[in-house]
């Protein structure tokens, strides 16, 4: 039976000081470090990026981070980030080579879904083209044995949950679904009451939770990376949304996606500690 309360380290949990507009994605910190970790700070799931499964492919292959995996108790993966997948011209090249990476690793590591995004505010794209990108997608996902959980940031095109969740209702694939993050939907505005409403149960894949300040600092980008905080330490009401969340029918595991100027300057086994210490707590305190 499901554990519940199962926690997931999202990759910038356990990835140290890297920040992608600033140092890049690649993380100092060795996979086997990472995954040793996490375990031991309580978490059964873990989360890699896709410059981080470069170098492990390249460095030490995908079935040695699948032992790890097995070694460690990891028995969720999620692989990230894929976006542009419904573009053309050169954005379209470039996803292509993540998307490929993307499908591979999470084919070899028996991946749970891929992290995919919806692009940058001021993107437009025709709502029948979308659908039929993303119905290509999650076919590309199910042939592998894994799902895209649709993210849908405050700062991408879809500003708010909305029409993601219209989308994975209309493509209707059991390979394509949501990927649903406190941070996105504090930032959005949204009532967790209206959460309830708008999501599909059925197609929320994966559900991220953190905590933040009530106001903004900086751009939309750097608060989300720079000012996140533990659970329960903020504004959010984590507790309530854990509860509406449970409501419609997710059971986890709970993605713990945790950034700051702070959290990226502690060692890799203090960070997964207090982030998991935290969300654990707050997953207690809302049963």
């Amino acid at each position: 039976m499901a554990n519940p309360d199962a926690l997931l380290s999202t990759c910038w949990t356990s990835a140290g000081d890297v920040m992608p507009l600033r140092n890049g994605d690649l993380s100092p910190f060795g996979i086997r470090d990472r995954v040793a970790a996490a375990a031991e700070a309580g978490f059964s799931g873990f989360g890699i990026t896709h410059t981080d499964l470069v170098a492990v492919r390249d460095e030490v292959g995908f079935p040695a981070l699948a032992r790890e995996f097995e070694r460690h108790g990891i028995t969720t993966v999620e692989v990230e980030y894929l976006d542009d997948w419904w573009c053309s011209g050169e954005r379209r090249s470039r996803s292509d080579v993540v998307r490929a990476d993307l499908l591979h690793a999470a084919e070899a590591l028996g991946a749970s879904h891929i992290k995919a995004g919806a692009g940058a505010a001021g993107d437009t794209v025709e709502p029948d083209v979308l659908r039929a990108e993303f119905a290509a997608l999650a076919r590309e996902a199910a042939a592998v044995g894994t799902r895209i959980a649709l993210e849908p940031a405050a700062f991408s095109m879809m500003t708010t949950i909305e029409p993601a969740a219209r989308l994975v209702r209309d493509v209707a694939h059991p390979a394509g679904g949501l990927l649903v993050d406190i941070w996105h939907i504090h930032r959005s505005s949204m009532s967790y009451q209206d959460l309830e409403r708008i999501l599909p149960p059925e197609y929320v894949f994966a559900v991220e939770i953190n905590d933040g300040y009530r106001e903004v600092t900086g751009t939309l980008f750097e608060d989300t990376f720079d000012n996140r905080l533990y659970c329960g330490e903020g504004d959010f009401d984590v507790a309530s949304f854990v509860k509406s969340l449970r409501r419609l029918g997710f059971t986890g595991p709970w993605g713990v996606e945790m950034m700051s100027r702070e959290h990226r300057t502690l060692d890799v086994r203090t960070a997964t500690k207090q982030a998991a210490a935290a969300a654990a707590d707050l997953l207690a305190s809302a049963r």
